[in-house]
């Protein structure tokens, strides 16, 4: 639609939600979903209907059939670990096996650190 100066108005659209991902453990599935408002309760899975986990904008899921991953994935979920994005950077170390997930949990139970800490730790002492 042109205005009397024969500029096209332009409408500001608003943004849609911000998406995250949200992960069904059971089904082994993650799902881009907007996320969670306050006082919202858990997102349920499409498949089973189970609470799905809120996991974060840079979550990449192991494949389906990656039964070891899924399993670290738990721990790190259950642990209260998210994958949030960073202002420059990504989310900052993930241990990715079950013996760097049995190193950091030995370290956090010796210690008395959180395991959420724990877990991300890139090295231990």
């Amino acid at each position: 639609m042109a205005s009397r100066t024969g500029r096209k108005r332009s409408y500001a659209l608003p943004m849609p939600p911000a998406k995250t991902s949200h992960v069904c453990l059971p089904c082994r599935a993650s799902y881009k979903q907007p996320r969670l408002g306050t006082g919202e309760s858990a997102r349920r899975c499409p498949r089973c209907a189970g609470p799905m986990i809120e996991a974060g904008a840079a979550f990449q899921p192991p494949r389906r059939g990656d039964t070891a991953g899924w399993r670290v994935l738990s721990v790190l979920l259950n642990a209260g670990v998210r994958f949030r994005m960073g202002c420059s950077d990504g989310p900052g170390y993930r241990p990715r096996t079950l013996s760097e997930v049995r190193e950091r949990m030995t370290y956090a139970r010796r210690t008395g650190e959180p395991f959420a800490r724990a877990l991300v730790r890139p090295e231990l002492p």
